[in-house]
């Protein structure tokens, strides 16, 4: 009989370990894959729920952006917490390596093998559960793909409180797992302040069950995984805003939040080198802006009464005016219009993908000094390395820059090189943080102490290990070994 509630989150693949050695990640004592494991998943799951064959192993084996490769040999695809109790206590009796893995989305390297270790997908655990329209919390498993949540919940009038570029694939365990923060983090605040409850499996197959939907719960440690989803408000209204500078920009943002304040739901920005590249890289985007700008801020508003939220708008617009903050703009009339303004910030990743080698940094520094880097990383590479180009966006509500910097595949390894750890110590010195959203995964190990004391790093390995004493859980990730 199937579980009364089938979530796995993954989330006890948040604290890794990892030894390095002089020609880089040593493999650790893990078993190896044998046939006799495979038939033992094959009896667990049947036949379709055991991967085995290459060209089915290609995906789950490579980072979204080409930069990590494992050499995984089975890929596991459970349906329920039964299957996937079954697989971890198999894998922790056999000291097996695991990777669970959501929808393959993430920039760091987190989310794919190392070497040969399982594959744990959860990808065919894609359910909505339930929807209580009284409190607004919605049950779902771990594989759910963002965008059909939130399909699924725009028909009864709610919304999930995240919005990701990656939405059609990325899957509701890996958002939570990795905190995920989104568009409108200014207005829902951290994915994790909306999960109310969770049922996970252990590294051991133990499951905990803490699928409460109390909103007030005080009675012990807060293990939490269920979504509370917000009423979908009907007042959506959107503003595109061209500046001169990057001050300019600072004072439109200080005059939504005051001028918007109970409206306010996301602030972006991104600079004339991103829209550029927007349109030179998607044509389809080529006249979504009639003019050009150094910089260009998104501002959205949610509400419930229509005409309220538009006059404030266009009073918060006047006074930009008034005090010279912008130099022109538009507002989008109608879904349409909305849908091709967002385009322009949220299709930058992709236009990124189109050039050759891209060095993608994802930082939290204070809003006033956010794109001095971009100023500095500039400033650094044009005479020596004229054909790179850097690219500054993010979000201005909670101060998390994008800095993202392309060159030629031959000059990638020079530019690389002035580059790290310049960006990360600089971030440091700011007393910022090396990873606002991405997470640490392969790519940051090294760089952690930027940005965690080493007695926090210490407290970290500590409950890495009460969660999963054998170390079996996506193991060669964010923790070197001591």
């Amino acid at each position: 009989m199937m579980a009364r509630r089938e979530i796995f989150r993954g989330f006890t693949n948040m604290l890794r370990g990892v030894r390095m050695h002089s020609g880089g990640i040593a493999r650790k004592q893990f078993a190896k894959i044998e046939e006799s494991d495979i038939s033992t998943f094959r009896k667990l799951l049947g036949e379709k729920s055991v991967i085995t064959n290459d060209d089915s192993l290609e995906f789950h084996n490579n980072d979204w952006m080409k930069q990590y490769r494992g050499n995984s040999k089975v890929v596991l695809k459970p349906k329920s917490t039964e299957e996937v109790s079954s697989i971890l206590k198999h894998c922790n009796a056999r000291k097996l390596a695991v990777v669970p893995q959501g929808g393959n989305t993430g920039l760091v390297g987190g989310s794919v093998p190392v070497f040969d270790e399982v594959v744990l997908s959860l990808s065919s655990m894609n359910k909505v559960l339930s929807l209580d329209e009284y409190s607004g919390v919605v049950e779902c498993e771990a594989g759910c793909i963002l965008q059909n949540l939130e399909e699924h919940l725009a028909k009864h009038g709610f919304v999930v409180p995240l919005d990701l570029g990656s939405r059609g694939s990325c899957q509701l365990g890996g958002n939570v797992s990795t905190n995920a923060g989104g568009l409108r983090l200014i207005r829902f605040g951290s994915l994790r302040a909306s999960v109310l409850g969770i049922e996970a499996v252990m590294a051991d197959g133990t499951v905990l069950d803490s699928l409460k939907t109390l909103r007030k719960d005080n009675t012990g440690y807060d293990i939490k995984q269920l979504f509370i989803v917000p009423r979908k408000l009907e007042s959506v209204h959107l503003a595109m805003l061209g500046c001169n500078n990057f001050q300019q920009v600072l004072e439109a943002v200080a005059a939504a939040k005051f001028k918007l304040a109970e409206i306010v739901s996301a602030i972006e920005f991104f600079d004339q080198q991103c829209s550029d590249l927007v349109v030179r890289n998607l044509p389809g985007m080529s006249h979504v802006l009639e003019t050009s700008s150094p910089f260009w801020v998104l501002v959205e508003t949610t509400g419930s009464e229509d005409s309220h939220d538009s006059d404030k708008l266009y009073n918060f617009l006047n006074y930009c005016m008034e005090k010279q903050v912008v130099e022109g703009g538009t507002v989008a009339e109608g879904g349409t219009q909305m849908r091709k303004l967002w385009g322009m910030r949220e299709n930058i990743p992709m236009a990124l993908l189109k050039e050759e080698e891209v060095f993608k940094y994802d930082l939290s520094v204070p809003t006033s000094e956010m794109y001095n880097l971009v100023e500095i990383v500039r400033e650094r590479l044009k005479e020596r390395y004229p054909q790179a180009g850097v690219f500054g966006y993010g979000h201005l509500g909670d101060g998390n820059l994008h800095l993202n910097v392309t060159c030629p595949t031959a000059d990638k390894e020079a530019v690389e090189s002035i580059l790290e750890p310049f960006v990360y110590e600089w971030t440091a010195e700011k007393r910022g943080s090396i990873s606002a959203e991405h997470g640490i995964g392969q790519m940051k190990i090294s760089k952690l102490y930027l940005s965690k004391p080493p007695e926090l790093i210490a407290l970290m390995r500590q409950i890495k290990g009460v969660f999963d004493p054998n170390g079996i859980l996506n193991p060669y990730k964010v923790l070197l070994d001591e």
